[in-house]
């Protein structure tokens, strides 16, 4: 019997898995959790074979989840499950330790099989996220050239901090903030803090970017 933890923040979409988990004569759902803190909780009292884990959630991230539960549970695989295809979270998810990665809108069936191929120990891998992968060993990284200073400075935008916390959180002026902010928004082709920030949203960069 596989015993799976699901772990999203979607009540609805938490349901259905279960649901058709249930379905399978083979597979068991012993705990579900809608945040990432619940997931590594459950997997610590349950030590499944399984974990279906959502990357966007609340408390705690599936990435940051997925590397917390498998330091502890080396026996446990952790199958993403998300509705992003970006190549940032894909590597993410899988340098956290993750086996495998399958897209929200994937079949019962394709879940279903994932879930037993993540169980053998198989890397079960949506076509779309295999085909961001290989053309993102290709793809020049939009950060390159923005050292790292400039990154920080461009974090703590995103953080909605105006320029003088800025300097008083790095320890400069607010001048060599401004100067910076120049700097990042030639590089990157935009003008203004929130066409930054759009930017940053668009090229899936804020994971690269928050402390």
């Amino acid at each position: 019997m596989i015993r799976v933890v699901v772990a999203d923040d979607h009540g609805v979409l938490r349901d259905g898995l279960v649901g058709v988990i249930a379905e399978q004569q083979d597979m068991e759902v012993v705990a579900t959790a809608a945040d990432g803190a619940q997931a590594v909780d459950a997997c610590r009292t349950t030590k499944p074979d399984v974990v279906l884990m959502d990357l966007e959630m609340p408390v705690l991230d599936g990435i940051e989840a997925t590397r917390t539960i498998l330091a502890e549970q080396s026996a446990t695989s952790v199958l993403v499950l998300t509705s992003f295809s970006d190549r940032r979270r894909i590597t993410g998810a899988l340098e956290a330790g993750a086996l495998g990665y399958l897209l929200k809108d994937a079949s019962a069936e394709e879940v279903v099989r994932g879930i037993r191929t993540a169980a053998e120990g198989g890397s079960p891998l949506d076509p779309r996220a295999a085909r961001s992968l290989l053309e993102a060993q290709a793809a020049p990284d939009p950060l390159e050239g923005i050292s790292p200073r400039e990154r920080e400075v461009l974090g703590l935008l995103l953080d909605g901090m105006p320029n003088k916390l800025i300097a008083r959180q790095l320890g400069i002026s607010e001048k060599t903030v401004k100067s910076h902010l120049t700097s990042i928004f030639r590089q990157i082709g935009v003008t203004d803090r929130v066409q930054a920030i759009l930017w940053v949203e668009r090229h899936g960069l804020r994971s690269d970017l928050m402390p």
